[in-house]
């Protein structure tokens, strides 16, 4: 049973995406179990949107969550957050784990799409992020991470984001920041002092013909193309707004 323990809480949400047959999309699995409730939204067309809603506060130090979903063959998926999650320091001992686990079958699309995570001063987080695509999926995934409240020093923050595409790995990589994190992640060659970092991954099959060019995107915005039918854009920023906007500009851009 899901709940508070000296431990710290646990939580999953699971979402399963479906073609209806009808040229929409069905969400036959829509789960959500102690401080993670997955809420359907507006469909837009085919696409079927879903917000994830947080019940408590959190994660806290100790606390277990993952969320998985897996969008099958012909589906469109749109997921979002309703808010930006924020990570706190608790009563009980250790880092917090947040784990998302996205599957994407050949045929199928997943926007992945949530609110920026804010790594509060005292806190300790270990977020895994890995998305398996199978050849001929469409993905877009952005990560947003905020280190510390207005005035306040970050917490801890890991972050790994592993991509795999048709069983070949396209990006994996990790960033950790805050105290305790191994040094220079503040320095000129990663934050430079900055408190806003994302990145955005998008996957298309297009994209193993016609992959895009590297370039700058501004002073603070990056894209490259990644191994296979991927591209990457790194953004860093002053704060979330600006941050955002870099994202969001890099994937207009896009098409």
């Amino acid at each position: 049973m899901d709940g508070v323990t000296v431990t710290g809480v646990r939580g999953s949400a699971r979402i399963v995406a479906r073609a209806d047959g009808r040229g929409g999309t069905a969400l036959p699995v829509l789960d959500g179990e102690g401080p993670l409730a997955p809420r359907r939204t507006r469909s837009a067309g085919a696409e079927a949107r879903v917000m994830v809603v947080g019940a408590m506060s959190g994660p806290l130090g100790g606390d277990r969550f993952t969320l998985a979903a897996r969008v099958e063959e012909g589906a469109r998926l749109h997921v979002g957050s309703a808010a930006a999650t924020l990570a706190l320091p608790g009563q009980a001992k250790g880092e917090a784990r947040y784990d998302v686990r996205l599957d994407v079958a050949a045929g199928a699309e997943l926007h992945w799409l949530p609110e920026q995570l804010i790594s509060a001063g005292g806190s300790d987080l270990r977020v895994t992020t890995r998305a398996d695509l199978a050849a001929g999926a469409r993905f877009v995934l952005r990560e947003e991470q905020v280190l510390g409240r207005a005035g306040e020093p970050p917490g801890r923050l890991t972050s790994r984001l592993t991509v795999r595409v048709a069983g070949r790995t396209v990006l994996d990589q990790e960033l950790a920041c805050g105290p305790g994190a191994p040094g220079g992640w503040d320095g000129p060659a990663v934050l430079s002092g900055l408190r806003a970092v994302g990145q955005l991954v998008v996957v298309r099959p297009e994209f193993a013909e016609a992959p895009v060019a590297a370039r700058m995107l501004g002073e603070c915005a990056s894209l490259v193309p990644l191994a296979g039918p991927a591209a990457l854009v790194t953004a860093v920023a002053p704060d979330a707004l600006l941050l955002r906007g870099l994202l969001d500009e890099a994937l207009a851009g896009l098409g």
